[in-house]
C-alpha cells in the first residue's frame, strides 16, 4: 500500500509552523524535508525517523514509547513517529534538523564520446 495524498496533506496539518518544509514523492513513498534535508519518511501512511541515540533520549524526554518499524523491505529499522502528537512531532523535526548533516551532493555523471 503506498502512502496517500490525504496523509501528506495530514503531515502539513499538523507541521505547518515548520518553516522550509516540503515532501518528494519516491516509489509511491514520500521524504519529508525541512530547509532541504531528508528528515522523516512516510511509508505505507506511516511516519518513521532514523534510530539515534538523541531521538530516543527525545522519546524518553516526553515519556513516549519509541516503537521500531521498518519502512519497507531490506531498509534498517526506524522509530514510528505518532503524528498526531503535534508538539512531540515538531519537537522531533528540530531537532533532526539540528542533527542531520545535508546530503551530499552527487557527482555529475560526464559522457564520454569517442
Amino acid at each position: 500500500m503506498a502512502t496517500t495524498q490525504d496523509f501528506i496533506d495530514y503531515i502539513y496539518e499538523q507541521l505547518g509552523s515548520v518553516r522550509g518544509l516540503s515532501h518528494r514523492k519516491m516509489f509511491g513513498e514520500c521524504m519529508i524535508y525541512v530547509n532541504a534535508k531528508p528528515l522523516l519518511l512516510v511509508c505505507d501512511n506511516t511516519v518513521f525517523v532514523k534510530k539515534r541515540v538523541e531521538t530516543l533520549a527525545l522519546f524518553e524526554a516526553f515519556d513516549y514509547s519509541a516503537y521500531e518499524g521498518i519502512p519497507y523491505k531490506g531498509a534498517r529499522p526506524h522509530y514510528v513517529l505518532d503524528i498526531d502528537e503535534q508538539d512531540f512531532a515538531i519537537e522531533m523535526l528540530k531537532l533532526l534538523d539540528k542533527l542531520l548533516p545535508f546530503p551530499k551532493p552527487k557527482k555529475k555523471k560526464v559522457k564520454v564520446i569517442d
